[in-house]
């Protein structure tokens, strides 16, 4: 997993580095600027006339350095100066180290900035040091840099973003980000996509060491990271030893919900699934999931019955359930065995109706809602960060793994962390993907995963597979059947 730092944070690990490596500055900037080079000429050709805006801090320098790499490379190369504040250190040597061949324009004010068929304008007014909104010239360039044709790209930061607290004032619309060494916490957010478009980690050698001995509750899930949770089956094992899940799912119209889940954690690798299911949804579930074991309920319309669960290990609930006071009354009473379990849908939505029964979710549960049904379980929210403090407090307050879908899903522990997921895409933005997650997730925590590491698990595996389904499908036509179909690639995928 990779860490999320605050921008104080990365100021310490540069600092670090610099004097413990030890490496001067300046060679620090070079070897960022070099990242960044070696980025664009992988995906942009020598005929891409590029623009460069630099501020006067160590953001500037990193763009009159990458100018000067460029022009090296053959690229055809124009560099903006905004003069205002003090010029860095650094920012002033890579300004010596820039060739005569290069043109400069000093700006000192907006209507100095007239670009001319640029084709990549790259942004480095600002980087993660800056604290508070821009002003003056400031805000006029990056006003004046969004209105360009240009494919815009920001070096590490899109200017006037803060990286770990809410935008205030106007920040640069990029493209891309390539950003140094870790992603930004303010990346992961919707509202930050407009400023960042498509980011990449550049790594750029900062103090490794170091940087494990730094404290954070964020986390970048990796495929590394994951890889490391996974179990190896033994040779003499058996399906008892996989584990035996119940899903509570379905109700007239929406027994599609059911199995899609019952597929999901069939392929999740569980040993054994039951599904508890309105009578009416019964013989679908027989035909569609022959695997699937089933606990028809008397009532053909909704989940009506409390039925013995105490032989099961988990209990997932909520695809297509419904809301019916007969299925509110069954959950209140599963509630009460105290198995863990992994709630969704229209189970989320009970108890949003129901904030009481809350405190009685037993330990070891995993809660899926996306924003709606959060937002009904919470409240509204002033913007990202706030939404982000309140996953935390109910992930406290419940004593479970919250796990709030959406790009860079969230996966929030009951003691402050949070961990974003690296897979996915918006492909997946159709009905059932969420019935899907919610099987996998009981198929893994019912093979005795605990309840962290199957939320992280079953989400880097869903988004995984969604990814390779896109390879083939493309996103425009994916289904949520689509990735049940794709998850033995994403497992194989991860097991390398």
């Amino acid at each position: 997993m990779l860490k999320i730092l605050t921008s104080a944070q990365i100021r310490d690990l540069d600092a670090f580095t610099i004097e413990h490596e030890p490496i001067a500055s300046i060679d620090l900037m070079e070897r960022a600027c070099r990242g960044i080079v070696n980025w664009l000429i992988d995906r942009y050709d020598a005929g891409h006339k590029v623009g460069v805006v630099c501020g006067p801090g160590n953001n500037g320098g990193d763009g009159l350095g990458v100018a000067r790499l460029l022009k090296e490379w053959g690229y055809p190369v124009h560099v903006w100066i905004v003069v205002g504040g003090s010029p860095s250190v650094d920012f002033l040597e890579n300004r010596r180290r820039l060739p005569a061949t290069i043109p400069v324009t000093e700006v000192r004010q907006a209507t100095d900035f007239q670009p001319d068929q640029i084709h990549i304008l790259i942004d480095a007014l600002f980087g993660t040091g800056l604290t508070k909104p821009l002003k003056n010239i400031f805000e006029e360039m990056v006003q004046k840099i969004n209105a360009q044709e240009a494919i815009r790209i920001s070096i590490d930061i899109p200017s006037g973003l803060p990286a770990d607290a809410p935008l205030q004032g106007v920040a640069v619309h990029a493209h891309h980000t390539p950003t140094f060494q870790l992603p930004k916490l303010s990346f992961l957010f919707p509202s930050s996509y407009p400023y960042t478009g498509d980011w990449e980690v550049i790594d750029i050698g900062l103090d490794k060491r170091y940087l494990r001995t730094i404290s954070t509750p964020h986390f970048w899930i990796t495929r590394g990271g994951v890889r490391k949770l996974l179990r190896k089956r033994s040779r003499f094992s058996h399906k008892g030893d996989y584990g035996h899940a119940v899903l509570v799912a379905g109700s007239t119209g929406k027994a599609g919900a059911a199995v899609l889940a019952a597929r999901a954690a069939l392929r999740s690798g569980v040993g054994r699934l039951t599904v508890q299911t309105p009578s009416g949804c019964h013989a679908i579930l027989q035909a569609s999931v022959p695997e699937a074991m089933t606990m028809p309920d008397v009532n053909p319309d909704h989940v009506s019955e409390t039925m013995s669960i105490d032989r099961f290990r988990c209990v997932g609930m909520g695809p297509g359930l419904g809301q019916h006071q007969q299925t509110l009354a069954v959950l209140r009473n599963y509630l009460r065995v105290g198995l863990p379990m992994v709630l969704d849908a229209d189970a989320l939505n009970i108890l949003s109706q129901h904030p009481d029964w809350i405190t009685s979710i037993p330990s070891g549960s995993i809660l899926t809602p996306h924003l709606g049904e959060f937002q009904r379980l919470v409240g509204d929210w002033r913007d990202d960060f706030h939404r982000l403090e309140l996953l935390k407090e109910l992930a406290a307050r419940t004593n479970a793994i919250l796990v709030l879908k959406g790009a860079c899903t969230s996966i929030a522990t009951p003691d402050g962390r949070v961990f974003f997921n690296s897979t996915g895409n918006p492909g997946m933005a159709t009905g059932g993907t969420g019935d899907v997650l919610t099987g996998m997730i009981a198929g893994l925590l019912a093979r005795g995963y605990e309840a962290e590491k199957a939320a992280i698990l079953g989400v880097y595996l869903h988004g995984l597979a969604g990814d390779l389904a896109v390879r083939e499908l493309g996103q425009e036509s994916l289904i949520a059947g689509d990735l049940i179909d794709f998850l033995p690639a994403a497992f194989r995928y991860l097991q390398g």
